[in-house]
């Protein structure tokens, strides 16, 4: 039987002078007295008693022997007493900061069993603030506004950049979990090498067994389902200097977009900066439609090598038998044939050869 446990959470917490002045009542004590036995000033002890001044360790060390209550019960209560007025300072000044929230997916985190729902807009924003790992909306800005990533993106959608962030978070948070070796590029070449011959191979296995190759490798695989605010098929970033992350959405629900995008984001992770951030919706930077433009390169040659592509645009023949035979010739789904040949204008791309993608989707969770 399943046991279902609750947690306490007081919206209140009382002062540690309420105890004092309980104590002092039951035992027949004046403020004076009480102040004499202690050694400190009537001020002091008026003060503590009205909640001004906290109780610190050498004064709860004097009331534990004039009371007889443990010093760390009076530090206890001194301690919850005053994070609850800093949590209730903390919901007050949060309530202006109502716009930032209203601008993340909390409702499907919520339903991703990511957050618990929140009960106010305060709790909504310290849970989101926990998820991302900061201590305030500043602290948010000042990290996730200059994050180092590189993705794909459609240049003819730009994404809700506070949900791109929530999935990049996700994608950290899963990647953190994946034990990896020290990066090794001479290792991820390898089993990239291996992964390319994964792709004739179901996608579910193929995944597994690329995701355990890149972990080797030193690199993190992370397949994550994107927010409706998004449209991106993925992203690439170092979490450590020993760990880089590949994150794919798998927006395209084809496998031969899929593939190229592991291929396209790996790119990034062994040509490029560490630390630069590449936007490719920017087409006015140079830079960052350049290094794009690298990645696809690389990825185009490294699934189809340049001469071999060569071989296939001199024949003509797109035909269903000629696609698998060089298919099976490079050791390689079909389906990226398909894909590169609708890409370069070779096929349209409504095409009967379109049944040789595999068709991906989402499964439902509960």
């Amino acid at each position: 039987m399943a046991v279902t446990t609750y947690s306490y959470e007081p919206d209140y917490a009382v002062p540690p002078g309420w105890v004092v002045e309980e104590h002092l009542q039951s035992q027949h004590l004046s403020h004076a007295e009480f102040a004499r036995r202690c050694g400190r000033s009537a001020k002091l002890i008026s003060e503590i008693i009205a909640g001004k001044a906290p109780v610190e360790p050498k004064t709860a060390l004097q009331f534990e022997k004039v009371l007889g209550l443990d010093a760390s019960i009076w530090l206890g209560i001194e301690a919850r007493y005053r994070l609850h007025k800093a949590r209730h300072v903390e919901a007050q000044e949060t309530k202006k900061e109502a716009p930032w929230l209203k601008a993340f997916p909390v409702k499907e985190l919520v339903n991703r069993s990511v957050l618990d729902k929140p009960a106010s807009d305060a709790q909504a924003i310290s849970k989101l603030l926990t998820f991302f790992g900061v201590g305030s909306v500043n602290a948010w800005h000042a990290k996730y506004e200059g994050m180092s990533v590189a993705y794909r993106h459609s240049p003819s959608f730009q994404s809700d950049k506070t949900a791109l962030a929530t999935w990049l978070r996700l994608g950290e948070l899963e990647a953190e979990q994946q034990e990896c070796a020290d990066y090794n590029e001479t290792r991820f070449k390898q089993a990239l090498k291996d992964i390319r011959g994964l792709t004739q191979t179901p996608v579910a296995r193929a995944l597994e067994e690329a995701q355990q190759l890149c972990n080797e490798a030193g690199v993190a695989l992370v397949l994550l389902k994107p927010f409706p605010q998004i449209a991106l098929s993925g992203a690439a970033w170092w979490l450590t200097p020993r760990k880089a992350v590949i994150e794919l959405s798998l927006r395209h629900k084809t496998d031969d977009h899929l593939w190229f995008s592991l291929f396209h984001e790996a790119a990034h992770v062994l040509l490029h900066s560490k630390k630069q951030v590449f936007i490719d919706w920017m087409q006015s930077n140079k830079e960052i439609a350049e290094v794009e433009s690298e990645a696809n390169l690389w990825a185009s040659n490294f699934l189809i090598p340049r001469g071999d592509w060569k071989q296939l645009l001199a024949t003509s023949s797109y035909s269903e038998m000629a696609v698998r035979l060089f298919a099976k010739e490079q050791g390689i789904a079909p389906s990226i044939v398909v894909g590169r040949l609708q890409h370069e204008a070779c096929l349209q791309w409504q095409t009967p050869l379109n049944k040789l993608k595999i068709r991906l989707e989402w499964k439902a969770t509960s």
